[in-house]
């Protein structure tokens, strides 16, 4: 194969590249927080892989509640989690300890995260999470094999905490 031809494939492919890299991503799911909806058993050596949707955060601006996302910590900003949105700017929620006060109104630009598992680090540690440290949405599990599915469930027992502003 001629040097050009080479040079050609690459170019020809590059754009496709850059649009999964900067569009889609994938992530391994450490730690319980979100069990089990994630790392049901970690007694297992194997962790969730899973496909998140940068485009749907950054470019469409689409996020709802029961979403499962990846974030910037607010705590540490070289450390990312994995969580689930309760609440949207203008919903009001029903906070859990060590949270100051009993309510709060999510701010614009803001959403409330919480992990499945109980007793998590999550919006009830550190508040509303500006959108801005929000990464990419989680689309589908794809490792390992016999999980590999569209996104779970959210679990009932945060959603009788939020009112909604709709």
């Amino acid at each position: 194969m001629s040097i050009l031809r080479r040079v050609w494939n690459v170019v020809y492919w590059l754009p496709a590249a850059i649009l999964v890299t900067d569009f889609y991503t994938l992530k391994q799911i450490n730690g319980r927080s979100m069990q089990p909806t994630l790392n049901p058993d970690s007694s297992l050596l194997w962790r969730d892989i899973g496909i998140f949707d940068r485009l749907s955060i950054h470019t469409l601006h689409r996020y709802d509640r029961g979403d499962i996302i990846a974030l910037k910590s607010p705590y540490n900003p070289n450390h990312e989690s994995v969580k689930r949105i309760i609440a949207i700017e203008g919903d009001t929620v029903r906070t859990l300890l060590p949270y100051p006060e009993r309510e709060v109104k999510v701010p614009k630009g803001h959403v409330w995260v919480e992990g499945d598992a109980f007793h998590t680090t999550d919006s009830n540690s550190f508040g509303p999470v500006p959108l801005g440290l929000v990464d990419s949405r989680l689309a589908c599990l794809i490792w390992p094999l016999w999980r590999f599915s569209a996104v779970p469930s959210p679990p009932c027992t945060s959603h009788s905490r939020v009112r909604t502003s709709e």
